[in-house]
């Protein structure tokens, strides 16, 4: 049901030029109570009982790792030779303003919103909304990437690398987030000393890269992906115990993987792992969204203001920041659009902060609504930044008028 669900609502939303990977993320709302639980609820209840929602949870979680792996693998680090200055600039800029701006937000409207919970201060809500819409969708912008072709474009390549930053450093300040939550400073020095560890490693597992080849050549096909899926799922567990989540482990081995004719069929056996389960974990946060919790006229302004500062604070934050770095303006809205998108990973950062009980469902449900908008934004203001180039390089030159200077 899923998947049949998730290919209708993609060849949908391809008609007015969305990828199909946001009618996979709009598929999992069609399939929750803000849909067919508030058209349909018997049916609802029935397809997804309680007890089935941990396994979709696990069996998406395995889909993430294996898709995650393999746009590390497409992914090519010395792309960013030539951006890394510009990278890091609209990282930090992605990563800043809009934490700072969720904060003042909740720290502005407080108790008023509706959507905090009761036993939660306002320091944690606010943080934890801030770290929220300060997060990019890297699967998500990756996938809208690859779809358009855009992966050999310098906004492309450039987009990738602060993205991946962006999350790596966003997650970080997540388990911060929960630290302070529990009163502890645990996760966050466990997370900067295990992403330390994991950097280390795979130092090592880049110089190793020839003989890993060599090894793989003496290997049978067989053994050669039961050896990948081990060494990729035990690399997914790491980061996730240390805070960093499971998908930043699995782009991390995906980016050093070495590669030969063995090693990259082997990678392509794999592929069709992530598209096939992916679909399972946004319906189980689909399962977690109720529209109808929005009815309130406080908790519709909440809504509101989150989609305002997201925007505000990602896209016009990447932006500037792109053109300080020296970018064109065409590449540095583009750079904007793709960071905009939120989809996957604040999904993900959603679930987290509900199963820990900072996030109320009127929260979870205002700020799926963030996800969605700026996710679908992307494409089609790529569509009309293209549109506009073309009609201005086809647009003959204007002349300067008799006597004007």
């Amino acid at each position: 049901m899923i998947l049949a669900v998730c290919r209708v609502v993609g060849r949908l939303v391809q008609t007015v030029g969305q990828p199909p990977v946001v009618g996979e993320m709009l598929a999992g709302v069609v399939l929750g109570p803000s849909v067919l639980g508030a058209l349909l609820p018997g049916v609802e209840s029935a397809l997804f009982p309680t007890e089935l929602r941990p396994v979709l949870y696990v069996v998406g979680q395995i889909g993430l790792v294996a898709f995650m792996f393999h746009v590390g693998w497409d992914f090519r680090a010395d792309r960013l030779r030539g951006v890394a200055r510009s990278a890091g600039l609209v990282s930090m800029a992605g990563l800043v303003v809009p934490l700072l701006l969720g904060v003042l937000l909740i720290f502005a409207a407080g108790e008023r919103t509706g959507a905090l919970a009761p036993d939660v201060s306002l320091t944690v809500s606010g943080l934890f909304v801030g770290v929220a819409l300060a997060v990019t969708a890297f699967p998500m912008l990756a996938r809208i990437i690859a779809e358009r072709n855009l992966a050999k474009t310098r906004f492309g390549a450039l987009s990738l690398g602060a993205g991946a930053v962006d999350d790596a450093a966003a997650w970080v300040l997540l388990a911060g987030v929960f630290g302070i939550a529990g009163g502890s400073a645990g996760k966050v020095s466990v997370a900067l000393a295990g992403g330390c560890g994991l950097i280390a490693v795979l130092a090592v597992t880049m110089r190793l890269r020839g003989r890993t080849v060599l090894l793989a050549e003496r290997t049978g096909p067989d053994q050669l992906l039961l050896a990948l899926v081990g060494v990729l799922f035990l690399v997914a567990w790491y980061t996730d115990v240390i805070g960093l989540y499971a998908v930043f482990g699995a782009f991390s081995l995906g980016v050093v993987f070495p590669r030969s004719p063995r090693l990259d069929h082997t990678v392509e056996t794999l592929k069709p792992v992530g598209l096939i389960f992916v679909p399972l974990f946004f319906t189980y946060s689909g399962l977690n969204t109720d529209f109808t919790l929005l009815g309130s006229g406080p908790v519709l302004l909440f809504t509101a203001g989150c989609v305002v500062v997201a925007v505000v604070g990602k896209f016009g934050a990447c932006w500037l920041a792109a053109r300080a770095a020296g970018e064109p303006n065409p590449v540095a809205l583009r750079i904007g659009a793709l960071m905009n998108a939120r989809g996957l990973m604040q999904l993900v950062a959603l679930n987290l902060g509900l199963a820990a009980g900072i996030v109320t469902q009127a929260m979870f449900s205002a700020l799926v609504v963030v996800a969605i908008t700026t996710t679908v934004m992307a494409s089609p203001l790529l569509a009309f930044f293209d549109r506009r180039e073309r009609v201005r390089a086809g647009r003959p030159r204007e002349t300067v008028g008799a006597g004007s200077r």
